[in-house]
């Protein structure tokens, strides 16, 4: 399967096709130009190998070959697999007397040795070859063999189907490298980057440059950080993203920024998170947001693998406002429908009490999502549990209504509404035999975000009953919009802080509204999401210095000397810019179809931030911090 997939894979991504192609074309006839024709990469250059244990096909038979490998196992001391990165092969071990030396290096070689063995491809006796392996038309008769290095008794099984908790795997994760998931997994990712460089830089003029990653702390955005210097008093922090680094790019006339970047932020435990990842940053000078998207579109349409099916583009878009009121959240799964609908006119004049008394309220609303088929594959400790999760989590009452369902699970409440909009509900919503409604009244943000998670836990629940609701297959791409420039701080609602970051423009015909009602500003800011999780945002952003000040100072009230350098820069002349960050760890997480974000990582560090393998991080003897004036205050029940 593996060496099958590498051979396809290597160079083999989808041709870009329409607007796509005009552009590359065009491109090349200006820039840099790529050699067109796709070369097979010397998997065997400059090693003693002359062949991977994957390449081997019945084109090789005759052939003298020299592999290296690790022993997969070993069937009856006569046949052994041999296992390297580009797959596995069958190796006969020699029976004479005159190879006893040999058979005996091979026979006694504990499974996940590395050994290195010469001999002839043959082929497989009539009836003894393996369809399901690419090398199972042939095997190598082994003439010489020499054990490289013996392996100890494993901690666990190399094998993908042999159940591992992810903290063993983490503790040896240089063994779980072995495995063809994790190979395929860094293997993808390393080629959907050379790509996503050869896209940018050779076919569209962008310029690769490395920024610092000793800076300074940020006001705003996630927590930093902080690194010791020799200087009493004064620390270094690690940058979030090279957000300001990528600004003064443009200052300074580069143009067309890109970079492979490490981003670093103090999270805590956080399961989908990593404290140091990977982005793909972008900045450009003098474009807008349909020139950005269209730039993502086009990267990942070329950087896409061969083994999926090609990306359409352009891909759709939604207001902020319309991707919360249809679904509860900024990051929409559109795989799925069971959209959120808003039923409020037709209980105007209701006579249940609680719907009454929150379409009294301002911004009240009843809202709605219909499950298909709810009836028939939910159970009634399923519906229990989905009003307990809506109390517990969002203190929001959620009410079950059965409009056209065999069984009577109705409430008394449920009841009144049937019997005053049964027929009007049943319309609006399209509900057909056996569909549960999931309905819920209070403030329009609350009512959706609440819906929004229900329509998530109804969809787990459905599939766990074998339904399929959201393909693996399919890849939804989605550009969220217009998001509001600044949000209440949760600690001090009076208070505003910005909902992307404080260098994000605000939308061009909100501008007057900045000085009177900030809070009604829309941003440029804009997201991609895939499939329910977001893997990039970026936005259009402040290249004028007064405006940038107004916004610092006076709306979120932050100290402009930590920004003093940034400020004086855009009022030398800066070019209006905007860019885009996409998290590579989460895109490859979803185009692997990985569970986690770990498993597309090299050496990831555990939920707690911790690197198992390693033990960091760890303390320091006093005598090592006093160069940074540095003492620890331990808490009063630590051990140390």
């Amino acid at each position: 399967m593996f060496s099958c997939w590498i051979s396809r894979q290597y160079w083999g991504f989808s041709t870009p096709t329409g607007r796509i192609a005009h552009l590359i074309r065009g491109s090349l006839s200006r820039t840099l130009v790529l050699s067109s024709q796709r070369r097979t990469p010397e998997f065997s250059s400059f090693v003693a190998r002359t062949n991977t244990c994957g390449e081997l096909r019945s084109s090789h038979l005759g052939q003298e070959v020299t592999l290296c490998g690790w022993i997969q196992y070993r069937r009856q001391n006569i046949f052994l697999v041999l296992r390297d990165f580009h797959g596995l092969v069958q190796v006969v071990i020699p029976q004479e007397e005159s190879a006893a030396s040999v058979k005996k290096i091979l026979c006694e070689a504990p499974v996940e040795s590395v050994v290195q063995v010469s001999g002839t491809v043959i082929s497989r006796p009539p009836g003894q070859e393996n369809p399901k392996m690419p090398t199972g038309e042939i095997e190598v008769k082994v003439k010489t063999a020499e054990l490289l290095n013996s392996c100890k008794k494993l901690p666990f099984e190399i094998k993908d189907f042999v159940k591992k908790t992810e903290a063993l795997r983490l503790q040896y994760r240089y063994l779980d490298l072995r495995s063809f998931q994790m190979q395929y997994n860094l293997r993808l990712r390393s080629q959907m980057v050379m790509k996503m460089r050869e896209y940018l830089c050779n076919l569209h003029g962008f310029v690769d440059i490395e920024t610092p990653t000793l800076f300074k702390r940020t006001p705003g955005g996630a927590k930093e950080f902080v690194i010791p210097s020799r200087e009493p008093g004064k620390f270094y922090c690690l940058p979030q993203s090279p957000q300001q680094f990528k600004q003064l790019l443009m200052v300074g006339g580069l143009d067309r920024y890109f970079q492979v970047a490490r981003c670093y932020r103090d999270e805590g435990s956080r399961p989908d998170r990593q404290p140091e990842f990977t982005q793909i940053d972008i900045e450009m000078s003098f474009v807008d947001q349909t020139g950005i998207r269209s730039l993502i579109e086009g990267l990942l349409q070329y950087s896409w693998p061969n083994d999926k099916d090609p990306l359409v583009v352009p891909f759709p878009s939604m207001t902020f406002v319309e991707a919360l009121a249809s679904y509860g959240t900024d990051k929409p799964d559109t795989r799925f429908g069971m959209k959120i609908i808003d039923i409020s006119d037709m209980f105007r004049n209701t006579e249940v009490e609680f719907l009454q008394d929150a379409l009294s309220k301002p911004q009240g609303a009843v809202k709605a999502i219909c499950i298909s088929e709810g009836a028939k594959y939910l159970k009634r400790k399923d519906i229990e549990s989905i009003r307990k999760f809506a109390a517990d989590h969002f203190n929001q009452e959620v009410l079950p209504v059965f409009p056209k369902a065999s069984r009577n699970w109705n409430t008394p409440v449920a009841q009144s509404i049937l019997e005053e909009q049964r027929s009007g509900l049943i319309r609006l919503m399209e509900i057909q035999e056996d569909d549960v409604v999931l309905l819920t009244a209070g403030e329009h943000k609350k009512a959706c975000s609440v819906l929004g998670k229900l329509r998530l836990e109804c969809a787990d629940l459905l599939e766990a009953r074998g339904l399929v609701l959201r393909d693996p297959a399919l890849f939804s791409f989605l550009w969220v919009v217009d998001f509001p420039l600044f949000l209440p701080k949760e600690e001090n609602p009076g208070e505003l802080e910005s909902a992307h970051h404080p260098f994000t423009a605000p939308h061009p015909s909100d501008l007057q509204l900045l000085y009177t009602e900030p809070e009604k500003v829309r941003s440029q800011h804009y997201d991609l999401v895939l499939n329910g999780s977001e893997i990039g945002g970026g936005s259009i952003r402040i290249h004028d210095a007064e405006l940038q000040r107004y916004i610092l100072a006076t709306l979120l009230k932050e100290d402009v000397k930590l920004l003093s350098h940034l400020l004086q820069a855009l009022g030398f002349g800066a070019p209006p810019h905007g860019g885009i960050a996409l998290g590579l760890d989460r895109l490859i997480c979803l185009v692997t179809g990985a569970p986690s974000i770990r498993d597309v990582i090299a050496f990831p560090k555990s939920f707690r931030g911790h690197d198992l393998m390693s033990s960091a991080p760890e303390s320091l003897p006093p005598e090592e911090l006093k160069p940074y004036h540095i003492q620890v205050s331990w808490p009063a029940d630590s051990e140390a």
